[in-house]
């Protein structure tokens, strides 16, 4: 499975970089409008996570999920664990029950295709890597980021080789399939909000292609009953 879905990778970045030409950071207001409705409610997202972050253990880590990510959510003796509300347009019950507010809002936006509640531990190192392919943004929301001894959000977000370190309550959108990576500089769990945004203003082949991709990941998902079955 894993040769497979390398190969896979790699030939939708050809196809996907060959059309789509953007930044590695992106525009909100351009490419995810809605974004301001998540940071708006980003408190709200919070008073649900730290119930969470209490019983963190009894979230799953990135890799039990899925996994093809194992190089990076078992890099080190450090756990990268996350709470899926949405994988690919599936909306996970069980845990929206979890985040009603996270849930709401997610439900009422239907181009986030995945949205997961992002779990570092401390110390927590995300080697660099790069997303499969540019159908999707990624948006990145600090629900609950630790400071640093100097007061700084302790956690750093590294996309092509620049430093973004964004507190509770902080955003940014890019373009995953650029090098990134992620480090918990400090002695406690970090939460964020990840969401898989479809990408707008595709030329149409890219757009059918994409929701190709989607639906391939929605059989996959329930072929391998990764969460509990109880899709809408």
């Amino acid at each position: 499975m894993s040769i497979t879905y390398d190969i896979a990778r790699v030939t939708l970045a050809k196809i996907y970089n060959s059309f789509v030409k953007t930044p590695a950071v992106l525009d909100s207001k351009d490419f995810f409008p809605q974004a301001f409705i998540f940071v708006d409610n980003w408190t709200k997202i919070q008073d649900e996570a730290k119930l969470l972050i209490d019983n963190v253990k009894n979230i799953p880590r990135f890799h039990d999920l899925m996994p093809e990510q194992h190089k990076l959510s078992a890099h080190g003796e450090k756990e990268w664990r996350m709470l899926v509300v949405r994988a690919y347009g599936l909306d996970i019950i069980e845990n929206m029950e979890k985040c009603p507010t996270l849930a709401k809002l997610v439900r009422s936006n239907p181009n986030v295709k995945s949205a997961s509640l992002s779990f570092l531990a401390p110390g927590k190192r995300v080697p660099t890597h790069t997303g499969p392919f540019r159908g999707i943004t990624r948006f990145y929301l600090g629900i609950d980021v630790p400071l640093d001894a100097e007061g700084r959000p302790g956690v750093v977000l590294t996309i092509e080789d620049k430093d973004y370190r964004l507190g509770s309550g902080e955003s940014l959108l890019w373009d995953d399939t650029y090098a990134h990576s992620a480090h918990n500089t400090t002695k406690e769990w970090r939460c964020a909000l990840l969401l898989d945004i479809y990408r707008v203003n595709m030329p149409a082949f890219l757009r059918l292609l994409t929701n190709m991709v989607l639906g391939l990941a929605r059989l996959t998902i329930k072929w391998r009953g990764i969460f509990p079955k109880e899709f809408p």
